[in-house]
């Protein structure tokens, strides 16, 4: 534990609530970014640029899920480790 400075310590226990932060508003967070992707496609093939369609509501949503969780995952190890 005298390896372990409390800056550090709150670097890691930040991140470990972000991560739980992203798997907790997985949805709206989804619905946003999805949002501004289509904008972004609409605008890009007005152009004539040929982009692939933004990914389904339900894509979105796991993909930002899976997300929270291994950022949060991988910070509880992390967190472990320091104490070990």
């Amino acid at each position: 534990m005298s390896d372990v400075s409390i800056q550090l310590m709150l670097v890691e226990v930040t991140r470990l609530v972000f991560g739980l932060l992203i798997a907790l508003f997985h949805r709206p967070l989804a619905a946003f970014i999805l949002e501004q992707e289509r904008s972004l496609v609409a605008i890009a093939r007005q152009r004539g640029v040929p982009l692939p369609s933004a990914p389904t509501p339900e894509t979105a949503r796991n993909l930002y899920f899976s997300i929270g969780i291994f950022v949060a995952t991988y910070e509880m190890i992390r967190i472990w480790l320091l104490f070990r």
